[in-house]
């Protein structure tokens, strides 16, 4: 029997590169997280088995900003904290996303106070904010699929011309 009997003998599979290297990076997005405040239980709920992030890649949550795709900020953040999130953004490799969870991480919240940052889009890039006080680890993963459309619709490859 050949190999086109043992395959179901039909067509081939065709993709652009782009796609396929997009489908890759989408669905192994490792969190970084920064808990700063009482949000920071809520995403770590979003990590135990309850919510089983593991479906959608995200598992592993990295303490090392060298390996992971995406931050997340949970809570509010003070002015002396900023210095610290950003420099790790930095570490962080190309390309990366970032989530501000909670209210405090997107406007300051309740905290309306000299040493609180009104919102991390300060200092950082924010590509999805999620709303809530504190939100739902429901939210979180709702904000990861979020990511993944968006790294499924960039173009990754740059053709010189």
């Amino acid at each position: 029997m050949g190999m086109d009997k043992a395959m179901g003998g039909e067509g081939f599979l065709t993709t652009k590169l782009d796609a396929l290297v997009n489908w890759g990076r989408s669905n192994a997005v490792w969190p970084m997280p920064m808990g700063l405040a009482c949000c920071a239980i809520e995403m770590m709920a979003f990590a135990g088995p309850k919510y089983d992030a593991a479906r959608f890649g995200s598992e592993v949550m990295r303490f090392s900003p060298r390996q992971s795709d995406v931050m997340i900020v949970a809570g509010w953040c003070t002015y002396k904290m900023s210095h610290a999130i950003r420099r790790v953004w930095d570490q962080m490799p190309d390309p990366k996303w970032c989530i501000a969870m909670g209210a405090c991480a997107s406007t300051g919240g309740m905290h309306r106070c000299y040493g609180v940052v009104q919102g991390v889009d300060n200092f950082l890039p924010v590509d999805v904010y999620i709303s809530g006080c504190p939100p739902r680890p429901e939210s979180l993963l709702n904000a990861l699929i979020q990511i993944q459309e968006k790294i499924r619709n960039e173009h990754t490859l740059k053709l010189d011309a």
